[in-house]
């Protein structure tokens, strides 16, 4: 199911979609790699569903977490809704609808409750994953769209490329960080060719930054 998941994630929504098989592994990964999101099944090896909530959140982590669950198991995950769970599924469920909700809470986790985010006349419809200046559209390749969408989020704030390659990809992916480079160069000609000024800078050795219009 795990597997299924994320293809349907990383094929239907294009996130990067790392897989923990036990709960001993969630915790170490969501304690250690800042996630927009964790999926967490109950019913897991070594560390319980209930007892990864409970861990993450006396740990201060604040990463939205959407519980699947089976019906018998419905009491249990109002409780640990209480514990600081944010949603939960119950099985068998469509995969369409998690990718949903897994959308509405990777934004609201980003501070985003709406569809639409804004920079200035810059606006991008996260449901649609489209871009637009005004009323012109901007025809990006999704990894561009994806890496204008997290520097949408972060208007103004400095991000490293580090940040930006583990957004993109899971963690065993392998490849430099150049290919960065190339994707950032082109999301830059086309943001300038739409918007007739550079709003993506680049500050050397520190990473990339959008500002307003």
């Amino acid at each position: 199911m795990a597997e299924n998941i994320a293809t349907g994630l990383r094929d239907g929504a294009g996130y990067a979609v790392d897989i923990a098989h036990d709960g001993e592994d969630a915790v170490h990964l969501a304690s250690t790699v800042p996630y927009n999101l964790l999926i967490l099944d109950l019913l897991i090896p070594k560390i319980s569903g209930e007892d990864v909530v409970r861990k993450l959140r006396a740990a201060r982590t604040t990463v939205p977490i959407l519980i699947l669950t089976a019906v018998s198991e419905r009491g249990k995950t109002i409780d640990l809704l209480d514990l600081g769970a944010d949603d939960y599924m119950t099985k068998p469920f469509d995969l369409g609808e998690l990718i949903a909700r897994a959308r509405a809470l990777i934004r609201r986790g980003l501070g985003a409750s709406e569809p639409v985010i804004r920079c200035g006349d810059l606006q991008i419809h996260t449901g649609e994953q489209t871009v637009q200046h005004g009323t012109q559209t901007i025809d990006l390749s999704p990894t561009e769209y994806k890496i204008l969408e997290y520097f949408m989020f972060r208007p103004r704030v400095i991000v490293s490329k580090r940040e930006i390659l583990e957004h993109l990809y899971d963690f065993t992916w392998e490849h430099h960080s150049n290919v960065i480079e190339a994707h950032i160069s082109n999301l830059r000609k086309k943001l300038r060719a739409s918007i007739d000024s550079d709003i993506l800078h680049t500050l050397r050795g520190r990473g990339y930054r959008l500002v307003n219009e």
